[in-house]
């Protein structure tokens, strides 16, 4: 099953790309509440390279590597990659005069609700729109 979550973000496509896949910047927004943060993640942005997004409970009390190699890259465009468990993950960005959209595509997993995982991908990117919208750095 494929899910589609997107948001539309009120910033040039460079800029989107740049906070998107940079992991000084990845570290701000990767995470779906205030509970929960980003401590670390690393990004070796080319065909074949490998995402690590460390998301931790700031009480210590659970977290997770996100892990996922990719598979596609157009650079500014969009990039697809695979988890350890096999689900592909796509996520575009479109551009338009004032603002960028952007669209993430992804294989469900099985241990949680469809719905479930759609609200948490979704909050992940409005955290990442909330960021990427107020950030004044070059």
């Amino acid at each position: 099953m494929k899910i589609t979550v997107k948001a539309e973000i009120a910033t040039t496509g460079d800029r989107v790309w740049e906070l998107y896949t940079s992991p000084l910047h990845i570290v701000n927004w990767n995470f779906a509440s205030p509970e929960w943060h980003c401590p670390s993640a690393e990004n070796n942005l080319r065909v074949g390279g490998l995402y690590i997004g460390r998301m931790e409970a700031k009480d210590g009390s659970s977290g997770f590597d996100f892990k996922a190699t990719y598979k596609h890259i157009d650079i500014g465009n969009e990039f697809t990659y695979i988890t350890d468990d096999a689900r592909e993950i796509n996520v575009a960005f479109s551009q338009s005069v004032n603002s960028t959209v952007v669209t993430i595509v992804f294989d469900a997993e099985t241990i949680n609700p469809p719905d479930l995982q759609q609200q948490g991908w979704q909050s992940i990117l409005d955290n990442f729109k909330k960021y990427a919208e107020s950030y004044t750095g070059n």
